[in-house]
């Protein structure tokens, strides 16, 4: 199999959201509810307003609504290696307050210190190993003196994950990253303030829906179905 250094989905961008709610079918939700999800986790840890943000690999930009809504006075840029995704993106998503930007998996298309905030959701899976530090500098570049990165990833530990991840198509060169792995590729980088948490414990089906309230609590079991990391550029307020 061979990797690519950063996935392009230009072949699956036109039937993703249907293959990707095809392969999370048995969860009892479809791709819109994990988008607002990981979004909800990050408003959690982000009680300010009127912040730049920047979703690294935004696809068709299926978690800008989401960001809007829960963000409703920021900035929201998208940058994906997908053309066709991007144009998708920019028929449903685009707005004066969301943009949409092709990127070539090198350069991060724009300046120094510009965002408070970058997102990156099951992202860094389909970047091959080699070149995950490149991708941290330009974020960490792009980043203003004190700007968070949110990284969500897949857990492997977790074999419905797994189960999920082998019967994707567009999943077919993933390489699973543990939680350990994030946090040292992230404290190598240069970030600080590094923490994790697992999160997606219980199906979304409606005999389940009492433990959902408990997933915040579990975040240091390292089962849930997926993780995130939270860490913070160097800078004068740290």
């Amino acid at each position: 199999m061979v990797n690519r250094e950063l996935g392009n989905f230009d072949g699956f961008a036109k039937d993703y959201e249907h293959v990707q709610n095809k392969s999370i079918r048995f969860s009892g939700a479809d791709r819109d509810f994990f988008s607002e999800h990981k979004i909800k986790i990050v408003r959690r840890m982000e009680p300010g307003e009127g912040i730049s943000i920047l979703d690294l690999g935004c696809g068709d930009g299926n978690s800008a609504p989401y960001f809007r809504h829960y963000f409703p006075e920021c900035d929201y840029s998208g940058v994906d290696t997908s053309r066709v995704s991007l144009d998708l993106a920019e028929q449903t998503q685009g707005s004066e307050r969301s943009v949409f930007v092709h990127y070539d998996g090198e350069k991060i298309p724009f300046g120094d210190g510009s965002f408070d905030l970058v997102f990156a959701a099951c992202v860094f899976h389909h970047i091959h190993p080699s070149a995950h530090t490149d991708v941290l500098g330009e974020v960490k570049r792009v980043l203003r003196p004190s700007g968070r990165l949110y990284l969500f990833e897949h857990n492997p530990l977790n074999p419905l994950t797994r189960r999920v991840v082998k019967s994707c198509r567009f999943d077919e060169d993933a390489i699973l990253l543990r939680a350990a792995y994030t946090r040292r590729m992230l404290r190598e980088s240069g970030f600080q303030k590094i923490e994790t948490g697992y999160t997606v414990f219980f199906p979304y089906h409606r005999i389940f829906r009492g433990l959902h309230a408990l997933e915040p609590y579990l975040k240091r079991l390292p089962i849930g179905g997926q993780y995130y990391a939270r860490a913070v550029r160097e800078g004068r307020d740290g």
